[in-house]
């Protein structure tokens, strides 16, 4: 929010100067989505097994997911899914197979996709996050345009007056959003070999800024 310049254009035979200022408007506002994915891995000498292990643990998983998917409150789609050779160390020979899998979940309703996450066994969590829906920004900056504007015309206003002037005219005017960094998918914590059955997963949502900035210029009035 400073000053950016003062410039001075020829208009007829009145000439007339232009200021070029900024202002900004922000909010705290709840995340409202919750991430969470979970994931399993399997390791063996047949590469087949390994698969159809992975290929069953998802499958379960996925099963018990979508009895509560639900668009927007509760979406739910698999993620990575991998399998690769391991190696012996000496011979550089393959002596096994390694892969995992991955179920990822995220939505509005947290509650349910915490009580989800407690409730499949076949995978563990991995990694937690919030983030802020696309809903719940725009309406934070509708809410918050007006305060960013109201004080880029007080700014005008008062700047004109202490440079001698009667008054101001908008001119170039510029509204922007910053976008809201998501909080980060955080990795889990695997105690005694994670939740309990049909323990619901305790989240906390935390706070994100919204921001609206105004900038542009304006011509000073005598």
């Amino acid at each position: 929010m400073s000053l950016a310049a003062l410039a001075v254009s020829a208009h007829a035979a009145e000439p007339q100067e232009r200021l070029s200022l900024s202002a900004s408007a922000s909010a705290e506002v709840t995340r409202d989505v919750l991430s969470i994915a979970l994931s399993t891995s399997r390791d063996g000498n047949d590469a087949a097994a390994v698969q159809a292990g992975l290929k069953q643990a998802l499958d379960t998983a996925l099963a018990e997911a979508r009895k509560v998917a639900k668009p927007g409150q509760v979406d739910v789609q698999t993620g990575a899914f991998s399998l690769a050779p391991r190696y012996d160390s000496k011979t550089g020979k393959i002596n096994g197979w390694q892969g995992s899998a991955e179920l990822l979940v995220e939505g509005r309703d947290a509650a349910a996709i915490a009580q989800l996450a407690g409730r499949i066994n076949t995978l563990t969590i991995a990694r937690v996050g919030y983030s802020l829906s696309r809903e719940a920004r725009e309406r934070a900056e509708s809410e918050i345009s007006a305060q960013a504007i109201a004080r880029y015309r007080a700014k005008a206003a008062d700047y004109a007056k202490q440079f001698g002037y009667a008054g101001y005219v908008v001119g170039e005017v510029n509204l922007s959003g910053d976008e809201p960094s998501p909080r980060p998918m955080l990795q889990a914590m695997r105690v005694g070999g994670g939740l309990a059955a049909a323990e619901a997963l305790p989240t906390e949502a935390g706070k994100a800024t919204v921001s609206v900035n105004v900038s542009g210029s304006v011509l000073l009035k005598n």
